[in-house]
């Protein structure tokens, strides 16, 4: 690959399905691509390049890993192969950094690390395998650092469902601003024919779909309610759900030991659970979700609270959470849900599930979160635990589990009872009944 005005070459040799990619005018890309199709090495030849040409002073281009380990372990190798590359380039291996004379700089991230990445520039960034990262880093975190400098942005990797990545390739599609495009297995000719052969005997069906032939639709594997959304948006079940002014709303909590937490809002209609609201926030006190529940202008019947909401800490003045809750809302119709094991809580969501409906628009970063929470692969064994892996899908997915819970509660019937004592009264009915 060669640059222009110091005549700079460097050794990679792009493959064919990257060129539209290294010269595409439009300001934005999605890259759909199979396994071993080389995308992380030209996703790091492309920002070396965008880092040493950049007209802007001290130009700054970033490759965003899911782990802050796995941009080391998949990137760092490649970055400093090429980037060295280029005289009077210097490495900054604490960094993961690496300073061109320019006064350019590329550098790893970890999505895993957001705070990392707050208050910086950018003016190009690498997103690895979105789909493995918390849907929140894209809008809040990484596009605003883009703004004032007019940066560029590409999204890589392979599908995981239909998830913030899918959202995305959909819009890249229909965008003049974006570059999509979409590499499978059998089209490149990159692996060869025997080896897909083979993959194919050792790996589910669903494996290989995702894992080489680009499919979002393909179950995710090890996810706990991948069928379930699916189910539920081929049924037409995450769409647009109104609030209705007439009936009561619940909310169904997860308190994070870290102050994160997530909340859902729904409503029971008619044997429906329609899940009209989502909230998410990290380190705020409980007068702030007190004031987003009163903001939201429902009319609330109960708010479920997990169990460890009845524990008084010494922070707190000896408080609880929920009481510090029911004085800072001025109510007491805030329960406690009933303590079961995590099988018990994901059997209850997916028994829930066909009654459920999304508000796509409210909900999306909740639903994102969901579709992503996934059992916890254990790389020894080989084979998946029976606990979730614990990231950024954990808090909703709980929340999720009592939203479950507390509506199996408020499903109960009423019964009544009806009897004879022998005695005359007002009260029976004409034949002779009774109600309790």
């Amino acid at each position: 690959m060669e640059y222009t005005e110091k005549r700079i070459t460097l050794s990679y040799s792009p493959r064919k399905i990257f060129l539209p990619l290294h010269n595409r005018t439009e300001r934005f890309a999605a890259t759909v691509a199979h396994r071993r199709a080389g995308k992380t090495v030209a996703e790091v030849n492309d920002k070396i390049r965008a880092a040493i040409t950049c007209k802007l002073s001290n130009p700054r281009v970033a490759y965003i890993a899911p782990f802050y380990k796995q941009a080391k372990a998949v990137a760092w190798t490649y970055a400093k192969q090429y980037g060295l590359e280029v005289p009077g380039a210097a490495v900054n291996e604490s960094e993961l950094r690496i300073d061109f004379p320019n006064g350019g700089q590329f550098r790893l991230y970890g999505a895993d690390n957001p705070d990392a990445l707050r208050g910086i520039y950018l003016d190009d960034v690498t997103l690895d395998e979105p789909a493995d990262m918390n849907p929140r880093l894209w809008p809040e975190v990484i596009r605003p650092a883009l703004v004032d400098r007019n940066g560029r942005a590409s999204f890589i990797g392979t599908p995981k469902g239909r998830n913030g990545f899918y959202d995305i390739c959909q819009h890249a599609k229909t965008s003049d601003d974006w570059l999509y495009q979409c590499f499978k297995a059998s089209e490149t000719g990159i692996v060869p024919a025997h080896e897909i052969m083979a993959l194919r005997g050792m790996m589910t069906e669903d494996q290989f779909l995702q894992e080489f032939e680009c499919s979002f639709d393909a179950a995710i594997l090890g996810a706990y309610y991948g069928k379930e959304f699916i189910r539920a948006e081929d049924e037409g079940r995450v769409a647009e759900v109104h609030y209705d002014t007439a009936v009561k709303v619940y909310t169904a909590w997860d308190l994070g030991f870290t102050d994160d937490t997530a909340i859902w809002f729904f409503q029971v209609i008619g044997g429906e659970i329609h899940i009209i609201d989502y909230y998410y926030a990290s380190g705020q006190p409980i007068e702030h979700y007190a004031q987003v529940i009163i903001n939201r202008g429902y009319d609330y019947r109960t708010h479920y609270l997990p169990h460890d909401a009845k524990a008084k800490t010494l922070a707190s003045g000896g408080r609880s959470v929920q009481e510090q809750l029911e004085s800072a809302l001025g109510v007491a119709n805030i329960w406690i849900v009933p303590r079961l094991s995590l099988e018990d809580g994901i059997q209850a969501v997916r028994m829930a599930f066909p009654r459920m409906y999304f508000d796509a628009s409210r909900c999306h970063e909740g639903i994102e979160c969901l579709k992503q929470y996934q059992r916890e692969w254990d790389d020894d064994r080989k084979c998946f635990r029976d606990k979730p892996r614990h990231d950024f899908t954990s808090h909703p997915a709980d929340a999720f589990r009592y939203l479950a819970l507390a509506w199996q509660e408020q499903a109960k019937p009423e019964i009544t009872v009806r009897f004879r004592d022998g005695y005359d009264t007002d009260d029976e009915d004409e034949d002779g009944w009774k109600t309790a």
